[in-house]
């Protein structure tokens, strides 16, 4: 199994930061996603970072690379991860939103849902729920390019939201990015290994 991680956005990207500017969506996620893909490939699986840039690389063009590496593997041995933080709103105020979530297609596989709800699951045993109504079935539906115009299995994850001051605190201490970091690691491995 191929394991595609997606570190969301890129510096050029405006708007996508914590209101006081301590956490940068593009920075942050690119520090995941290179903890993560440490990490994969230290416990001996296949993976591989689909944006190693760090301007911002266009959707159409991430979804050109995962689609590649699944005509070449072929897409049933191949899921991906898009990594990103979540925002309540713009104009760069501090809000009240917390949680993690994880999105899939309106008309997602199967193996996309499982994905999802193995991910919430990481989520929930690290505390991370938040005080949004979660569904059921513990992912969220939307029609998001990275999910929909990709031929794997795909989730992306919202880790956390960097405009509520405590989650940015959390996210930016060692304690926060071993949970976020551990998370991916633990359903991902669980998700190749079934």
């Amino acid at each position: 199994m191929k394991i595609l991680i997606d570190n969301g956005h890129g510096y050029n990207t405006p708007g996508k930061c914590s209101p006081d500017k301590r956490l940068l969506e593009w920075k942050y996620t690119r520090e995941i996603a290179t903890e993560l893909l440490a990490r994969l490939k230290a416990a001996g699986f296949d993976a591989e970072r689909i944006v190693t840039e760090d301007v911002d690389i266009s959707l159409k063009e991430r979804c050109r690379r995962v689609n590649a590496i699944c005509k070449r593997v072929g897409a049933s041995n191949v899921v991906l991860v898009s990594i990103h933080n979540n925002a309540a709103g713009s104009g760069g105020k501090w809000r009240d939103a917390t949680g993690w979530c994880g999105f899939v297609y309106t008309k997602a596989s199967s193996r996309s849902c499982h994905l999802a709800q193995l991910l919430y699951a990481e989520a929930e045993k690290r505390g991370l729920k938040g005080n949004r109504s979660v569904p059921r079935e513990h992912y969220w539906m939307k029609n998001l390019a990275i999910v929909r115009d990709t031929a794997c299995p795909a989730v992306l994850t919202e880790n956390l939201f960097q405009d509520n001051k405590g989650e940015v605190d959390f996210l930016l201490s060692p304690q926060g990015r071993e949970a976020i970091v551990s998370l991916h690691f633990d359903a991902l491995i669980k998700y190749v290994s079934e």
